[in-house]
């Protein structure tokens, strides 16, 4: 087992799921995957199921009833992860928007320069985005800093889903308290580990709009992210996350 699990969270991703299993499994740096399913109706599960007689021991699935939520997903599989006993824990989607490559970079931010949480952000060097039309790059700019104005947070991304968690960040954080399932589930999460003293660095990447399968995005999922930011910000982040002495 090596010290690191990339949890990639699934709903009908049949034509991206072998390859991007491959293509993480081909890097230099060991990664275990585990795949969150949500009950796809396209056969993703089973694709993932044949693949994981060719990787035993360092391929995983976690099958759900149905299409949960983003935010679930990613506690359900942080859950299971620090139940593993890994070290380094991340956030991956299946379309390739992400590219594995910059794997080795997060986990690089953490490992060695000792950062708690580290996130690819597409914001750090202008704004690196392919592929996407300019009303959602606004869209999606416009939200972080939105975030960044109402919360003091100094993360230039905090809507990224792609993001390396040192375990002890996820010890911390109460998982049962985090409210939100889309784009405000990332933004939640950010602003918890730095209100509670974890050390965060954005690492620049490139995202790549997926160029198979169906989008996930939706007009509620922003709409959420605007308003649970006010939410966010007023309450008490250390008394819903206690230290362990202080319960």
């Amino acid at each position: 087992m090596t010290d690191s699990v990339v949890i990639i969270p699934t709903y009908n991703e049949k034509e991206n799921i072998e390859k991007i299993i491959r293509k993480v499994f081909s890097l230099e740096k060991e990664f275990d995957i585990l795949i969150v399913e949500d009950n796809s109706p396209d056969g993703t599960a089973d694709i993932v199921k044949v693949l994981m007689k060719e990787f035993p021991d360092r391929l995983f699935i976690e099958e759900r009833k149905g299409k949960l939520g983003l935010g679930t997903a990613y506690i359900h599989g942080f859950k299971w992860s620090l139940n593993k006993g890994y070290e380094y824990i991340f956030e991956m989607d299946a379309d390739f928007s992400h590219n594995p490559d910059d794997l080795e970079r997060l986990y690089a931010a953490c490992h060695d320069e000792g950062f708690d949480l580290s996130v690819g952000s597409r914001y750090i060097k202008g704004i690196n985005v392919v592929n996407w039309p300019i009303g959602r790059i606004l869209m999606s700019y416009g939200a972080s800093v939105y975030v960044r104005f109402i919360t003091g947070i100094s993360v230039r991304d905090t809507t990224a889903g792609f993001v390396c968690y040192h375990r002890k960040v996820l010890e911390r954080i109460n998982l049962d308290n985090i409210r939100f399932i889309g784009y405000a589930f990332q933004i939640e999460m950010k602003y918890t580990a730095w209100k509670l003293g974890f050390k965060l660095k954005e690492v620049s990447v490139i995202f790549t709009d997926r160029t198979e399968g169906v989008s996930k995005m939706s007009s509620g999922i922003f709409k959420e992210a605007f308003l649970g930011v006010i939410s966010m910000r007023v309450k008490n982040v250390k008394k819903i996350h206690p230290l362990p002495q202080e319960n």
